[in-house]
């Protein structure tokens, strides 16, 4: 009979560990989702004063969350080749949870175009990058956010902001692009390098597609200098 009640508890954990881990769910969604959920009101109850450009619906084993990806409209146009572009001066996410028709903000976070010698012209963020998984199957759903900023020479000599989210905690890596060895350096937290392999990982291989997408040049032997804990580096002599 022990054997027996053994049996049960083992296949009650999991099962139950196997549904935990199925909560952990992240969806786009629609223009039509957006209008209906976003309302003036809540958008005014968020401070969203620029316009939506993606929001993700997570779930896991904390509840159901949505976070706003929204960018200011500033400029369109682009004197130097005659057509139009749409620049962007400031950049605004929001994460939040609903509840009971609770609305509790999580986290907020906000950045804009700098005058640092480059003239940076404008900032958004980079989706074809950004995740919302699990990467420590703790069931809880690790944020990557990363967006950039143009200058003089498109990508290659603007900044790239890579924001995780984990456990309460927010880590960055904040990298400077360059057409000049010189000019380029990226920055990363200490605690990058405490956080989980997985996601560790998940962030090197970014790096590895932004660099082959032709949106990053990061400093020589970075891969070396990561491997090895270093939170400055960059090509000075």
């Amino acid at each position: 009979l022990r054997h027996v009640i053994q049996l049960i508890i083992y296949f009650t954990f999991l099962t139950h560990a196997f549904s935990q881990r199925q909560k952990v769910v992240s969806e786009i969604l629609s223009s039509a989702q957006v209008t209906k959920i976003f309302t003036d009101t809540l958008c005014r109850k968020l401070n969203l004063n620029f316009p939506i450009r993606r929001v993700y619906k997570n779930s896991d084993n904390s509840g159901q969350y949505y976070c706003v990806l929204t960018e200011s409209i500033d400029l369109i146009s682009n004197p130097t080749t005659q057509e139009k572009d749409t620049f962007h001066y400031r950049i605004k996410a929001v994460n939040f949870k609903i509840e009971r028709n609770n609305v509790t903000m999580i986290w907020e976070l906000n950045d804009k175009i700098e005058s640092n010698g480059n003239e940076e012209n404008s900032i958004w963020f980079w989706t074809r990058y950004i995740e919302f998984k699990d990467y420590d199957n703790d069931g809880l759903i690790d944020p990557i956010i990363i967006y950039g900023t143009s200058a003089m020479n498109n990508t290659d000599d603007g900044r790239i902001k890579f924001i995780i989210y984990i456990k309460g905690r927010k880590i960055a890596i904040r990298h400077q692009n360059g057409t000049l060895d010189f000019a380029r350096e990226t920055q990363v937290d200490k605690g990058f390098y405490d956080l989980p392999q997985t996601l560790q990982s998940a962030i090197k291989q970014k790096m590895e597609m932004m660099t082959a997408d032709g949106n990053a040049i990061f400093p020589r032997g970075w891969q070396t200098a990561m491997k090895n804990r270093i939170t400055i580096f960059n090509e000075r002599k």
